[in-house]
């Protein structure tokens, strides 16, 4: 059984499922196990190796989710400048981002990058697991209503009215979990960064760099949307409105002689903040929409480097990444 060409599809399954690109790593892992395991119990007369393989999956996920713990994005009432971080949260509150390509087929025409956004990947965290699993299935993946209704051991019916109340919850949470995902607009695009942006885009990340790495609070507020958000996960510290911003920005030591390093993220920009050692300090993911910074968060795990396969000192990171 070719069980490795199906593992970018079935990572993307699992992260939106688990909301986690450590944990989707793992269970796509012990969906291959499994699949070993029961090889002898496969039957293409009941269907293909890809559904067994997502049914497999879905089984690991729905384990792996028994927890009441909902992952987030930010947590609580904004802060108020100069509010202290407080303790960190443990890891299971948040959703944490993952490189493009690790869940992302470049082939694949159907999925496309909104449907690991960060925003929608939380949103997904407010439906049942059974609801998640046929939602991401149905709507994103594109899968008939007969299919889901083989891999869950159901009755089309059945899929057909656990989706239509899936939908119903998402709207409502979506909205609730970020502002409006980036719309592209009619200027060229360029590659860049192993990411498709558009030039206005690109112009603004790298302002944006140029003015983190120089501490230039002036330069930084002047890229914020007036309605900015800024969030730094394990901590459920996050604040909105650019004046606030800009108060934490100005007290803000991680900035002044950082490094940073493009890369992708959930669809979208990102950057590798190294601090002034050359040592991993965050993942930044990065929100624009016409031609403004709608939102930062600032995911402090050094960990994600490792997942992002990033170097773990800073002028490694230049030579590979810049």
């Amino acid at each position: 059984m070719d069980l490795e060409c199906h593992r970018v599809e079935l990572t993307g399954y699992c992260y939106r499922m688990l909301a986690s690109g450590f944990e989707a790593e793992d269970a796509v892992q012990e969906t291959f196990l499994r699949a070993w395991r029961r090889a002898d119990g496969f039957d293409v007369a009941k269907g293909s190796l890809r559904t067994w393989l997502y049914a497999i999956a879905t089984n690991v996920c729905v384990d792996m989710l028994r927890s009441p713990q909902r992952r987030a994005l930010s947590v609580g009432p904004p802060s108020e400048p100069g509010s202290p971080l407080g303790a960190p949260l443990p890891d299971t509150a948040w959703v944490w981002p993952v490189p493009d390509w690790k869940v992302l087929d470049p082939a694949d025409a159907v999925v496309n990058k909104e449907s690991v956004r960060l925003a929608f990947v939380a949103a997904l965290q407010h439906l049942s697991p059974r609801q998640r699993a046929v939602l991401i299935l149905r709507d994103v993946l594109c899968w008939r209503a007969a299919e889901v209704a083989l891999l869950l051991d159901t009755s089309p019916h059945a899929v057909n009215s656990v989706l239509q109340r899936a939908r119903a919850v998402l709207p409502v949470h979506q909205s609730v979990a970020s502002r409006d995902l980036v719309v592209a607009d009619e200027e060229q695009v360029v590659l860049n960064k192993d990411q498709v942006v558009s030039s206005r885009d690109q112009r603004v990340l790298d302002r944006y760099c140029a003015a983190f790495e120089a501490h230039d609070v002036d330069a930084l507020v002047a890229l914020l949307h007036e309605d900015a958000t800024m969030a730094m996960p394990p901590f459920a510290f996050w604040m909105r409105g650019r004046a606030h911003l800009e108060v934490a920005l100005r007290h803000a030591t991680a900035c002044k002689d950082a490094h940073l390093v493009q890369v992708t993220a959930n669809g979208g920009p990102a950057f590798a903040h190294y601090a002034p050692d050359g040592t991993p300090f965050a993942l930044i993911t990065v929100e624009l929409a016409d031609g403004l910074i709608t939102g930062t968060t600032s995911h402090l795990d050094p960990r994600l480097f490792g997942l992002f396969d990033l170097p773990m000192s800073f002028p490694a990171a230049l030579r590979t990444h810049g």
